[in-house]
């Protein structure tokens, strides 16, 4: 029940972050386009992290494609919505696809050890950007598909940023009650098993080829979901936000902010996403100072952000 209601204020918060209360006679005038366009980015941002924490964190695999399964389902809602399907049949598909396309790419290299999915995650991210930036003639190469419509609800369109945050908001809440519920069951303490020690876990009845591969194939359908969000969220795609780099930023998100921790993609989506926002006050310098945070946070915090958060509140608990 507590954390029922911890969720439920944290929600109630993110929901009046970016709306104007001067009308209720509160000081505060709410965040303008831009600032809801950020905040809307990292709860997508968040999304495509919770699939690599439960991959990485949760699971022990490994994956270098989370931001390849993204594109893959930014592309398959800007092309489907270019043709008049709805967003909610868009939205589905991608993550069925990425499910689907996870598993193909996953059952192959788990029959070896488990150091071969990140070789061949490493290689399906190279593909796919390849596709993206090369066949022009679906996904417009490196011009990219523009005028993203944006989608449809209950006759609303939302157009307006801030509708369009609270929409995105509804989504990462349903999809982080989701996972919440997945962590708890059977399946996640089959993930946690496996990635503490396979071996025992095998012994004790756990299929682990099943329970790895399906903890793949469902963090990379959270990558297709998040990308059929940041498609009509940017208006326009490229190729660029789908490369290699990418990738590595979502699992540097999950070292940063703890990984196999519940809120860690949400902590280190926030500072992949939020704080260089905040550094861009030293114009220049912001790159070089965010730069040397993350290297200090990865150096002294090895259980990332919240896991530092825990070790701070059990010492000051008698």
């Amino acid at each position: 029940m507590r954390t029922f209601l911890i969720a439920l204020a944290l929600l109630v918060v993110l929901a009046l972050v970016p709306a104007d209360l001067t009308g209720l006679g509160l000081p505060y005038p709410g965040l303008k386009r831009y600032g809801t366009y950020i905040l809307t980015l990292w709860l997508v941002t968040a999304i495509a992290a919770m699939g690599v924490n439960l991959i990485v964190g949760y699971a022990g695999q490994e994956t270098l494609a989370q931001a390849a399964f993204v594109g893959i389902g930014a592309y398959l809602t800007a092309i489907a919505g270019k043709h008049g399907v709805p967003f909610g049949i868009s939205f589905a598909a991608s993550g069925l696809l990425t499910f689907v396309i996870g598993i193909a790419l996953g059952f192959p290299a788990l029959r070896v050890q488990k150091h071969y999915l990140a070789f061949v995650t490493l290689a399906f991210s190279v593909l796919c950007w390849l596709v993206f930036r090369n066949e022009t003639a679906i996904t417009g190469g490196v011009m990219g598909l523009r005028d993203i419509e944006r989608p449809i609800l209950f006759g609303l369109k939302l157009r307006n940023a801030q509708t369009f945050y609270w929409f995105v908001l509804a989504i990462t809440a349903v999809m982080t009650f989701v996972l919440w519920w997945i962590v708890q069951s059977p399946w996640g303490r089959a993930f946690t098993a496996l990635r503490e020690n396979p071996l025992r876990a095998e012994s004790l009845g756990v299929d682990v080829r099943l329970y790895t591969l399906l903890a793949f194939a469902l963090g990379c359908a959270y990558g297709g979901m998040a990308g059929s969000l940041y498609a009509p969220l940017v208006e326009f795609i490229d190729p660029s936000p789908f490369a290699l780099g990418p990738s590595l930023l979502f699992m540097l998100m999950v070292v940063i902010g703890g990984s196999g921790t519940f809120a860690g993609p949400f902590v280190g989506a926030g500072v992949a996403v939020l704080l260089p926002e905040w550094l861009r006050a030293w114009e220049t310098w912001y790159l070089l100072i965010y730069a040397a945070l993350v290297m200090i946070m990865m150096a002294l915090f090895p259980g990332g952000i919240v896991g530092l958060a825990r070790v701070s509140v059990r010492k000051r608990q008698p």
